[in-house]
């Protein structure tokens, strides 16, 4: 393979690679869309909200059991 040859065999796979990357990165970043780390970002937002809920949920259930047994005593 001559070295002309050579040289554009790299270029092209370069090229491959370089639009690859900034697939990738327009991924993560978004660009003008939320990107994985936005989305990410949210879904623990999420998660924390969703485990206040519960614990919140569970106080409640605990409360009323408890003003449900002193009532009976």
């Amino acid at each position: 393979m001559s070295e002309c040859n050579q040289f554009e065999a790299c270029q092209k796979h370069f090229e491959a690679i370089h639009g690859k990357l900034d697939r990738l990165d327009e991924a993560v970043r978004g660009n003008g869309r939320p990107g994985i780390t936005v989305r990410l970002d949210r879904l623990e937002q999420d998660a924390k909200r969703q485990g206040r809920l519960v614990w919140l949920i569970v106080g409640a259930v605990v409360t009323v059991v408890v003003a449900w047994i002193r009532s009976k005593l």
